[in-house]
């Protein structure tokens, strides 16, 4: 098969063809590897090869609804047994880190009978939403190299839209499956809480707030990828009802006349480019032809109190991890980038008692969120409050760099998290994405859809947050807005 043909299909697609032995698993393995090789140098999305295991597993008898596709992970916590696994961290790719077992979300992935050849770039610890980490040099968007593909799940949305692979594992925990998604003119959605698995190791990430799944081409690769993943864990914490139909099955059949609200105003009062309003604005014209009511609404939620406490929890969180793998690897702050050893030391200077009550505030939103819900069905925002930054663009400053190198080795944290200095190195880094955490925090599934293209030809997502457990509904909508206005399934590969 040639590259060509190969890009016509999303992964259900090329699962149809194994099937009906048009073409094998280890043709299309061919295929997806040479494209690898052909875009690496300008893309840098997949920084960890499997080539041999994949070849092995092409030549088995596979199962499943993705049987001999394609398949990439995130080498962010989705671990594959005696494979390298960094988390986009110095340290862990200098002490050679390999799980001795599957992460129960890459064993179910196996289950569905995709073939996994390697694992994407992502930012340290998935803290950003670019993917420049210092571990394996900036991934870039195909849309326009220049630019990034977002994060954290970056690496997986730059190989999807190049057509490496017609979906890639993802995970989210402030916006990290939707906003790549928007810089990369994909499909993702962020589950519920509690819908995939996050085992062995551990059974959730930040209380709940993180979330495995998938960025894809088409909503119904996302919907059956979700079908295929879903269910409790030994030790789940959240035992979710089971849908009612399949998601794939959701995807085919148009939502009743929806309530939506709309609202542009980013939470943390940053500006809004223009483009992101003409996103929405575009999107809302889109729904009214489509039956749906939509007015402009937003919860009565502090937006600017809720990015507090979102990031006390990621404070709360990196101290732990950064701790965690210097005990385990002997490698100290060398081993980490100074955003990373930031974020820790505010998480150690923080009493508990701010760290619960900030946990205590995000379930409060939740309550309003949920509150919201009962008159709309659905709210709609952009995806990303700004275009796709150029890579470089996103970093600290040099005086937010010498601020954090001091504050780190003179142990003053704590007077600077009292000062302010993380909420405004919280807002400074936020402005380019203020919208996705509330999902997040509150648990709820959200998506982005990739119904806009910049003047500029890059793209722009627009995000769709549901109450909790309605999956469903979104790919409902999903996929009705997909027939309406298909978008390109493939970036316009700018020379790759």
């Amino acid at each position: 098969m040639k590259f060509s043909e190969y890009v016509q299909y999303d992964g259900l697609g090329l699962a149809h063809l194994i099937a009906r032995r048009e073409v094998s698993a280890a043709e299309l393995l061919r295929v997806a590897i040479d494209r690898t090789e052909k875009t690496h140098k300008k893309l840098n999305a997949v920084i960890i090869r499997m080539d041999e295991i994949a070849q092995t597993r092409a030549k088995q008898t596979l199962t499943g609804p993705f049987a001999g596709v394609p398949f990439l992970t995130k080498d962010l916590f989705q671990d594959y047994s005696g494979v390298l696994n960094t988390n986009g961290n110095k340290a862990l790719k200098k002490a050679n880190h390999r799980p001795s077992v599957h992460a129960e979300i890459t064993q179910r992935w196996l289950n569905s009978g995709v073939v996994i050849f390697g694992r994407t770039n992502t930012p340290e610890f998935g803290i950003k939403g670019i993917t420049e980490p210092e571990a394996w040099g900036a991934s870039r968007n195909p849309w326009n190299i220049k630019h990034t593909p977002g994060g954290s799940s970056g690496g997986s949305a730059a190989a999807v839209a190049a057509g490496i692979v017609p979906i890639a594992g993802a995970n989210d925990g402030g916006g990290s499956i939707r906003i790549p998604a928007a810089c990369c003119g994909l499909f993702g959605l962020k589950p519920s809480r509690g819908r995939t698995p996050w085992g062995p190791l551990v059974t959730e990430q930040m209380h709940g707030a993180a979330m495995n799944h998938v960025v894809s081409r088409t909503v119904r690769d996302s919907a059956a990828m979700l079908d295929a993943t879903l269910g409790d864990e030994i030790g789940s914490l959240y035992r979710l009802a089971k849908p009612v139909r399949s998601y794939l099955e959701e995807t085919g059949r148009d939502p009743k006349p929806l309530r939506i609200a709309f609202s542009t105003r980013s939470p943390i009062g940053t500006p809004v480019d223009p483009e992101a309003i003409k996103a929405v604005e575009k999107t809302v014209k889109l729904l009214e032809s489509l039956g749906h009511h939509v007015e402009e609404a937003e919860p009565e939620i502090d937006g600017l109190e809720a990015a507090q406490n979102f990031l006390a929890i990621w404070f709360g969180n990196a101290a732990v991890t950064v701790d965690a793998v210097k005990k385990q690897t002997g490698i100290g702050n060398e081993g980490f980038e100074l955003d990373t050893l930031g974020s820790a030391a505010f998480g150690r200077a923080m009493p508990a008692s701010e760290y619960a009550q900030a946990y205590v505030n995000a379930n409060k939103c939740a309550r309003k969120l949920a509150e919201f819900h009962q008159k709309y069905d659905l709210w709609l925002t952009p995806t990303m409050a700004m275009p796709p930054a150029r890579v470089g663009e996103v970093r600290l400053s040099m005086i937010e760099k010498v601020a954090a190198k001091v504050l780190i080795a003179g142990h003053l944290a704590r007077p600077a998290l009292e000062l302010g200095l993380a909420q405004k190195m919280a807002v400074d880094n936020l402005k380019w994405v203020p919208f996705t955490q509330i999902a997040n925090i509150t648990g709820v599934p959200a998506m982005s859809v990739p119904l806009h293209v910049t003047s500029k030809g890059l793209p722009m997502g627009v995000q769709f947050i549901a109450p909790m457990g309605e999956e469903g509904l979104l790919f409902q909508l999903a996929g009705q807005l997909e027939r309406a206005q298909p978008w390109q399934l493939v970036a316009p590969f700018m020379g790759l």
